[in-house]
């Protein structure tokens, strides 16, 4: 039987109830993003400073589902209806741009034996953690926005294209027999999503007919979805994290046409109430301080910090010139410059591999830290003075420019 440390499991579900209660009491100006109240706290009750909860595998458990549900979100989020055209073009290109420049600055740091691989620094460094912006934006109002179509493009590209490297290059020392694997996988989740296209017209009905029924179906099959594609990605070796991504964006599209707020509703319920929280929560319980004692460990961390914004800044700056304002054109950048989930599994690769010292990983994971404690923040304030000063990007609706571009 798995040990359950019940001590440790209510501190993480009290602290999440701790972080909400703030969120809903603290005035809306002032309040920094749920996600950064969580990670704090989850530092403050960790071994590190008040030894009040620790992580265990039942804890760990509950983490991954966490994850798992935080990345079919951002899944779910993509429309590609809405983000095709302009936006995605320019989202794919800023993360060529940024994968390029975050080789360039790896192999520096390479040769001034900063950091031992080039390859999994370069990658932590190219990601954009949209799942943890989602709540963000979804508070502040942005995630129906222009502004917020062209984010999510960049995010959802920053994100889905560490996927893939993670997937062919960094779990596996046999990347043509991986990217075999994952061919059969993304066929496999084309074909369900033919299917449930198909079906869902059909049983949407009866699924809307169980919304307010205690047997919830549609939230069920949902989370069967999820899990079962999270599983199998797994089991064919491929990362976990690539199972939650399709499962949200095949849901995305079996629904397509439907009236789904009542439906998104019940699944943020279920995500962000439990499931989401526990990650966050937990990310905090398990970050090392100590490995960040020496002077050289956090400059390391403000280092990396500073590079997230170069890599994933820059190409913000130059590619949406005519599409954003100079103001919003800072806000993508630092909103695209704000990482967590990727890093900490990329870090974790490279330690077991070998590749990577602690201190080093330390320095990347507290640098990711604060880019979710600090850059959202920074990117709210911004988007809302260009919203004030009625500067919202060139005239025109949004069709206009997928259809020119």
């Amino acid at each position: 039987m798995i040990h359950v440390d019940t001590e440790s499991f209510f501190a993480i579900v009290l602290v999440s109830a701790i972080a909400a209660v703030t969120v809903a009491t603290v005035p809306g100006r002032f309040v920094p993003p749920v996600v950064v109240i969580e990670l704090f706290l989850g530092i403050l009750v960790g071994p590190e400073v008040l030894d009040l909860a620790h992580t265990d595998e039942f804890v760990d458990f509950f983490s991954n589902l966490g994850l798992g549900m935080l990345f079919f979100f951002a899944g779910y989020e993509i429309d590609f209806e809405r983000i095709k055209g302009r936006p995605l073009r320019l989202g794919a290109g800023g993360w060529v741009l940024s994968i390029a420049l975050a080789h360039a600055i790896a192999w520096v740091l390479v040769a001034a034996d900063t950091v031992d691989s080039a390859r999994y620094t370069s990658a932590a460094m190219a990601t954009t953690a949209i799942g943890t912006l989602i709540p963000i934006l979804r508070d502040s109002g942005e995630l129906r926005t222009r502004f917020g179509t062209y984010l999510m493009a960049a995010g959802g590209v920053g994100e889905f294209g560490p996927i893939m490297l993670i997937t062919l290059f960094l779990s596996t020392e046999k990347p043509i027999h991986e990217a075999g694997i994952l061919v059969a996988f993304v066929l496999l989740a084309v074909a369900l999503a033919l299917v449930s296209m198909q079906a869902a017209p059909r049983g949407w009905k009866a699924l809307e007919r169980t919304f307010e029924a205690s047997s919830q179906l549609a939230v069920r099959v949902t989370v069967v979805l999820i899990f079962g594609l999270v599983l199998l990605a797994g089991k064919l070796g491929l990362d976990v994290l690539l199972g939650g991504f399709v499962a949200g964006m095949i849901v995305r599209l079996a629904l397509k046409g439907h009236e789904l707020q009542v439906f998104e509703s019940k699944l943020t319920a279920v995500g962000f109430g439990f499931f989401v929280p526990f990650f966050f929560v937990t990310s905090g319980i398990g970050f090392d301080l100590g490995a960040l004692g020496s002077a050289g460990a956090l400059l390391k961390m403000f280092l990396f910090l500073l590079l997230f914004l170069v890599i994933r800044g820059v190409p913000a700056l130059l590619l949406y010139r005519g599409v954003l304002q100079a103001r919003q054109r800072a806000a993508l950048a630092f909103y695209s410059a704000t990482e967590l989930p990727l890093v900490v599994a990329i870090t974790t690769l490279a330690i077991d591999a070998g590749q990577m010292k602690t201190s080093t990983a330390a320095g990347l994971v507290g640098a990711a830290m604060l880019s979710t404690m600090i850059y959202p923040l920074v990117g709210l304030l911004l988007q809302e003075r260009a919203v004030h000063e009625g500067k919202t990007g060139p005239p025109g609706p949004l069709v206009e420019d997928q259809a020119t571009a």
